[in-house]
């Protein structure tokens, strides 16, 4: 389903296929003590291991791995990915590179180009998310561009001693173009 690599374009963000000249810029991401909290990463990663992984996504047609690009280099990271083709059904995952990417709407565009891809170029009919509680920026822009929560994972992390719920999210097609100011 994710077998074409595409590049979109945006006002503020372009999206385009990742690869192993990103793999610094990710590990910078994946090491940063606020992304890792807001992500719940407990794993440790190595620059090495990052070099691989990116080296690698543009051989699987099972996920869509695009590297989030503005002013002039790489702010983060966005994903569909767990495809469920049977039910014609992904997740989406992101994450921005640190506090001093927050704020400025790269994550709302960058989600919002997704999407709209997702739903004009495969034939996806839900996407969905989870967001811990405690994230309140993150899940306002997920309602802003038409997620709907579904529900609430109880106590499903574990972070610095203290337990927080996952809100999970989604998106459906025939939301897509009524429920989301992307289109509008």
């Amino acid at each position: 389903m994710f077998a074409e690599k595409p590049t979109l374009r945006g006002e503020r963000v372009t999206l385009r296929p990742v690869g192993p000249e990103d793999a610094e810029d990710l590990y910078a991401l994946v090491t940063d003590p606020e992304v890792r909290r807001l992500t719940g990463s407990h794993g440790e990663f190595d620059l090495q291991a990052a070099r691989q992984w990116y080296a690698t996504r543009g051989g699987h047609d099972d996920r869509l791995d695009l590297a989030i690009v503005a002013d002039g280099g790489y702010v983060g990271e966005i994903v569909l990915n767990e495809l469920d083709a049977d039910n014609l059904a992904c997740n989406l995952r992101i994450a921005l590179v640190g506090p001093r990417v927050f704020g400025r709407g790269y994550g709302t565009e960058a989600i919002r180009l997704t999407l709209g891809h997702a739903f004009a170029a495969t034939p996806l009919h839900r996407v969905s998310l989870g967001v811990y509680s405690f994230n309140e920026r993150a899940a306002h822009v997920y309602k802003k561009v038409g997620f709907v929560q579904e529900g609430v994972l109880r106590d499903a992390l574990l972070w610095d001693g203290r337990r927080y719920d996952s809100i999970t999210m989604s998106v459906l097609r025939t939301e897509w173009p009524t429920g989301s100011p992307a289109l509008q």
